[in-house]
């Protein structure tokens, strides 16, 4: 496939706020706030697209499929908009994949970033068109008061910057309702990444959040395991590690899976209850990964702090050590 990348933010950029998923009306006022004036102390202007409002909700706390799409397509074309930006996940993303103009995407590359639902647009995005797309914080993360530097940081790094990260773990995280309360806050240290198999790998960048990837299995939309595929999966505190073995178990089965040189697995929020010794097990027993490097516990997915992961991009493992770069 051939790659196309994104051109870097610089200031005085614009970037363009869309809800493919849930919409703004969820997001408290000093939240939003917050991350206005984040992205605007980066030197960026901030708009939002037109049914980003707080009316246009259907019952599933989305607009219709027609005008996310259409919220889509213009921020594409809009050729002051440098990068869009994802409000919040959801669960409905993947309804849109069919309705969206990828050559028109294609013709107008920008950064695109978000998570968690997100991934089927990210995934998609980078399966039809070859736009290297940013699994990375929503607009809405950008508005928490406390424990915001790491991810900060590896935003910047990865939209504006060198754009070749060495991966360090963070300090501290948590898992907490930040969004209900920024003030009383529980902050965790950070044991640091499980070198669950070491090994050497670097390869391009697929996935993000396994249960939605999975969605995409048997479809056009799944981006193809190439050769030397480095995979990154993560999931939510309604993933017990059950349910994560058998999300697991769906990608060993497809047939290009041997193309996958690495594995990287983001936190487990503390509600999914994944032990290292679970993990491990789960992992150790399957052929498929024998000899791959697997590195687990990393900073992303439904925890914060976040990192800002390039999908189509390179990763390079190296026993325990992790570097990103578009």
């Amino acid at each position: 496939m051939q790659k196309i990348i994104p051109e870097r933010l610089r200031a005085g950029d614009e970037i363009r706020v869309i809800a493919p998923s849930r919409g703004l009306k969820i997001i408290g006022q000093d939240t939003r706030k917050t991350a206005k004036e984040r992205f605007e102390a980066m030197g960026l202007k901030v708009s939002f697209a037109t049914n980003t409002t707080d009316e246009n909700w259907d019952m599933m706390g989305s607009a219709s499929i027609e005008k996310r799409v259409a919220d889509i397509h213009e921020a594409f074309t809009d050729k002051n908009v440098k990068a869009i930006f994802t409000i919040i996940g959801g669960f409905n993303s993947n309804q849109l994949l069919p309705y969206l103009d990828y050559d028109l995407i294609k013709n107008n590359p920008k950064i695109f970033c978000g998570f968690s639902d997100i991934t089927a647009l990210l995934d998609s995005i980078y399966a039809q068109t070859g736009l290297v797309t940013f699994s990375g914080p929503h607009y809405s993360s950008i508005g928490m008061f406390k424990g915001i530097d790491y991810t900060l940081d590896n935003l910047k790094t990865m939209l504006f910057g060198t754009r070749k990260n060495q991966v360090v773990p963070s300090k501290e995280w948590s898992d907490d309702l930040w969004f209900l309360d920024q003030e009383n806050r529980t902050f965790i240290p950070n044991e640091g990444y499980w070198n669950i198999h070491t090994g050497q790998a670097r390869g391009t960048i697929i996935g993000s959040n396994l249960c939605t990837f999975n969605l995409l299995l048997g479809t056009k939309y799944r981006p193809a395991f190439e050769k030397d595929t480095i995979l990154f999966i993560e999931d939510t505190e309604g993933t017990d590690i059950l349910t994560f073995e058998r999300n697991m178990q769906a990608l060993l089965y497809q047939p290009d899976f041997g193309n996958v040189k690495g594995l990287v697995i983001g936190r487990f929020q503390k509600g999914s209850k994944v032990t290292r010794e679970q993990l491990e097990f789960i992992l150790n027993n399957k052929k498929e990964l024998a000899g791959l490097p697997i590195l687990a516990n990393v900073d992303f997915g439904h925890t914060t702090p976040l990192l800002t992961i390039p999908i189509g991009g390179t990763a390079t493992l190296a026993n325990g050590q992790l570097t990103l770069e578009v």
